[in-house]
């Protein structure tokens, strides 16, 4: 099977609100906004569902689960509310953090220590990340843009101002 099955993650095709708010999410205005809005957004959404429902899942029909990482410096647990891509039986993920100049917290502290788990509706994995191949990294990207364009112009802002990280998760022990 796959991570990607074993958690039942995909992305929903998307309607009309779900067009309308992808589009948005890839504009620089939106990006902006989202940048500092969503989590929040996210978290009451969870709390008021009782985790059934996500916020980007409710406004663009893309699934987002829950990855928890050790804080780099903290050493605490973080928990970050991201957007997979489903790639080749299991899950990507791209630090591009809405397009905005710094590398997401949850990137750099995988760097420090790949071992995290990955929660989506209720079930937990634990997880190891590792850098994508120079191979699998543009095939991620690519995939990526093919649900959600704005990873493509995220990547056009972010230019070479900074390396965005590509991670494939697989599950510990596999």
């Amino acid at each position: 099977m796959g991570l990607a099955s074993d958690l039942g993650y995909s992305h929903a095709t998307a309607n009309p609100l779900h067009r309308a708010t992808r589009w948005l999410g890839g504009t620089r205005v939106g990006a902006w906004i989202f940048s500092r809005t969503l989590r929040h957004l996210d978290d009451l959404v969870g709390r008021l569902t009782k985790g059934r429902h996500s916020a980007p899942g409710l406004l663009s029909g893309l699934a987002v689960l829950d990855l928890t990482t050790t804080g780099r410096k903290s050493g605490q647990q973080r928990t970050s509310h991201l957007i997979a891509t489903p790639f080749e039986g299991t899950l990507g993920l791209l630090g591009t953090n809405f397009g905005q100049p710094g590398t997401p917290a949850w990137a750099l502290n995988l760097e420090a220590d790949p071992r995290a788990t990955v929660t989506y509706r209720g079930m937990t994995v634990p997880v190891v990340a590792r850098p994508a191949t120079e191979d699998e990294a543009p095939r991620i990207v690519a995939e990526a843009g093919r649900f959600y364009g704005g990873y493509l112009k995220y990547q056009q802002r972010i230019g070479d101002r900074r390396r965005v990280r590509v991670f494939v998760l697989e599950e510990a022990g596999s």
